[in-house]
């Protein structure tokens, strides 16, 4: 990093504030079907002021926050903080360890989490930078024996690596906070039944400690629709387990997927000792991805910017609709009839150069390739699962379209629109903010 700082020309100087607010359950909290608690899930707020406007960025340790539910937390931030709800990104982890709602004190931390990050505003710095990750892989696989898509690890697949980093510092460079963005799904404890963070708190946590100073990072989901994490087998073998004991019980579950562990016999010893490794396998997985953005940080991000111009904007935009008529997890052709177009909010927020566009649902990785390389911004990302939660499923690119995958299969979206869809509109948007 260059010790010269830069600014925009017409902006005030930038004010940043973070916060980090404890949301596990007790024990007498724990939602249905968990059996307690792995590692600690948080609420993490980042706030920025650039004298004329405010915007919050909030991540939240849960699978989605869904729509209804994000209006509700909207109006409360901006009675609070005078944040209105176009100027406010909430996002989940997509931790599949947490449900999407965590009972009524759950809405009252987010809008804690962000009034203490704006009474934390101050003067304060912004640096970019990029890594390339890769604990990710593609996980759509057309099996070579069967000749049908599965689920499976495709190291030839497409895969984003990069790892985007926003590193807020105060005045005398002391770290503030760090938004990390990355495609992976965080699906590592999910057959456990315990609640946690997954990959993304491992990773949160490993950075806070490594900054040190009350530092706040916070994870955003990058197009992951179609991302596994790369090391992954432990769960490939407790669902094949899972599979055979159900079918000894005269069940047959293989072209299904049943919520967290159901039905697996834990007192297995395969199935203790394959858990226990997964247990392993997500904090080692963060501790990776958090490296590397430690690596970004000592020298690879651009001259810190004392001053950005901040501009937020969001839109509602209409995808060609179908409706499935039959059922299957994957592998074979679904039928489907047409349905109404289906909503999906995208929004654009500016940072300066930085292009932060977000979507409400899951986006395959090649759509956020695609808009880093139309996009006119000097940096460029999309922020998925972001401000609610589109009845629309999965979002394929246009090139998966026709996978008979179980996200294309279950996805609400006609093929072949999205992906334009949502590339040219968040362009739009970037240039409505210009």
């Amino acid at each position: 990093m260059t010790s010269e700082l830069r600014g925009d020309d017409d902006a005030t100087p930038l004010r940043a504030g973070a916060a980090k607010v404890d949301v596990t359950p007790g024990p007498d909290q724990l939602p249905e079907r968990f059996l307690g608690v792995l590692d600690p899930i948080h609420v993490r707020a980042l706030v920025l002021d650039d004298g004329r406007t405010r915007v919050a960025l909030v991540s939240v340790d849960v699978i989605g926050i869904e729509t209804a539910l994000r209006g509700e937390i909207a109006g409360r931030v901006e009675a609070a903080t005078g944040i209105t709800a176009d100027r406010l990104l909430l996002f989940a982890s997509h931790t599949h360890s947490v449900p999407a709602e965590l009972g009524s004190g759950f809405v009252d931390a987010i809008v804690a989490a962000v009034q203490e990050a704006f009474a934390a505003l101050r003067p304060a710095t912004l640096a970019v930078g990029s890594g390339a990750c890769h604990v990710n892989v593609n996980r759509n696989l057309l099996d070579p024996v069967t000749h049908r898509w599965r689920e499976g690890r495709n190291d030839e697949g497409p895969s984003d690596k990069t790892v985007t980093v926003l590193h807020l510092a105060d005045a005398d460079g002391r770290p503030i906070a760090v938004l990390f963005h990355y495609a992976v799904h965080a699906v590592v404890t999910g057959l456990l039944d315990l609640i946690s963070a997954d990959v993304p708190g491992a990773a949160s946590e490993y950075l806070e400690e490594a900054l040190g100073n009350d530092a706040v990072a916070l994870w955003a989901s990058g197009c992951a629709g179609d991302q596994n994490p790369a090391f992954y087998q432990q769960t490939f073998d407790l669902r094949a387990l899972r599979i055979a004991q159900h079918a000894a019980r005269g069940v047959d579950i293989s072209n299904e997927m049943p919520a967290g562990g159901d039905g697996l016999d834990r007192a297995d010893p395969v199935v203790a000792r394959l858990m226990a490794q997964q247990r392993a396998i997500a904090p080692s997985l963060g501790v990776v991805l958090a490296e590397e953005v430690l690596a970004v940080l000592r020298d690879r991000t651009d001259t810190p910017r004392t001053s950005v111009r901040l501009a937020s904007v969001q839109r509602v935009v209409h995808a060609p609709g179908r409706r499935r008529t039959d059922s299957g997890r994957a592998g074979r052709p679904g039928t489907y009839v047409e349905d109404a177009p289906v909503p999906l909010r995208v929004g654009m927020l500016r940072l300066g150069d930085v292009a932060v566009g977000s979507v409400d649902a899951e986006l395959f990785t090649e759509i956020g390739q695609r808009f880093r390389r139309e996009s006119p911004a000097e940096h460029s990302l999309i922020v998925t699962l972001c401000n609610g939660r589109s009845p629309a499923g999965y979002v394929a690119s246009d090139a998966a379209g026709g996978f008979h995958t179980f996200e294309v299969l279950s996805s609400r979206l006609q093929p072949g629109h999205a992906e334009t869809l949502i590339t040219e509109k968040l362009v739009d948007l970037w240039s409505a903010t210009v």
